[in-house]
């Protein structure tokens, strides 16, 4: 439905934020004792997660509801795509601190250990024998032995998965604006076909890391940071392919017209930056 606001709409009595901040730090809490060894911090973190569901669920049908109503004014839709840019950039620099954690664990920490540069001399000291080179778990071999994941197989697929991924939200988008419902909804249910398959085959590969190759989140920091980088991404993905799935419930239902369908355009930019992080993971994780 076009706009037909010319004010600010701002709603009353919304319980959604404060849900929101209970169920985030319900799961700060659970998080937080389960670390610690508390047989009840898995169900205070589940409990927070159940909660912030709720909330994701009820806020945005809200959101949905209002718009369709016509209840939005042009400043409210230009408010939702700045507030998408920034929450993108935000994830972004959420990246580029794990991304910048590699790079000096990789490029300075363990040469240093190894004895180069501002490690000459201090590690026939503390680490006699310690060979920096990439991947490693030392010093001290933490987690025992284990062999690296290569990029071949399944990174490589999941790396195919994703991009073919981008090609299909963006023609469906092209369809949207051409009024193409069919190639719309096809495009559409197609990139969450091989969302969903991209996470499938993460689980096949954390599998095969833990099981073949002993490869796993204890294993030093190369296991550490593989992990830490390989399942924050799985994680955005995961948030994608459930956003897609409610956007392509929301074109089965009839919604978004060509001009006036940021819904689907906030997602589509949210699994773009999703398939550009990978691309960067997949070169400087597996390849390099």
């Amino acid at each position: 439905m076009a706009n037909t606001k010319t004010d600010y709409y701002v709603p009353h009595g919304s319980p959604w934020p404060a849900v929101a901040s209970a169920s985030m730090f319900v799961m700060a809490l659970g998080g937080a004792l389960w670390l610690n060894g508390s047989d009840a911090g898995r169900a205070v973190l589940f409990l927070g997660l159940a909660g912030l569901i709720v909330m994701m669920f009820g806020w945005l049908g809200t959101v949905i509801r209002e718009n369709i109503a016509g209840l939005y004014s042009g400043q409210v839709d230009r408010s939702f795509r700045q507030g998408m840019a920034w929450f993108i950039f935000s994830e972004v620099m959420f990246f580029f601190g794990f991304f910048g954690a590699l790079f000096y664990a990789r490029t300075l920490a363990v040469p240093w250990l190894g004895g180069e540069g501002i490690g000459t001399g201090t590690n026939s000291v503390l680490w006699p024998g310690f060979e920096a080179d990439w991947p490693t778990n030392g010093p001290e071999a933490v987690g025992g032995s284990f062999e690296p994941m290569g990029w071949g197989g399944l990174p490589l697929l999941n790396t195919a998965l994703l991009l073919a991924s981008s090609v299909t939200i963006t023609i469906a988008h092209h369809a949207l604006k051409n009024s193409n419902r069919l190639r719309l909804n096809l495009f559409t249910l197609a990139t969450v076909v091989l969302g969903v398959a991209f996470l499938y085959f993460q689980v096949v590969e954390y599998v095969h890391a833990y099981q073949d190759l002993n490869l796993r989140l204890s294993t030093g920091i190369y296991g550490s940071t593989f992990f830490m980088l390989t399942g924050f991404h799985g994680a955005h993905v995961t948030l994608g392919a459930i956003m897609l799935i409610v956007t392509w419930l929301r074109i089965a239902r009839g919604h978004f017209t060509p001009n006036e369908h940021f819904g689907f355009q906030a997602v589509a930019w949210y699994w773009h930056f999703v398939d550009v992080v990978w691309v960067c993971l997949f070169i400087f994780v597996y390849v390099l």
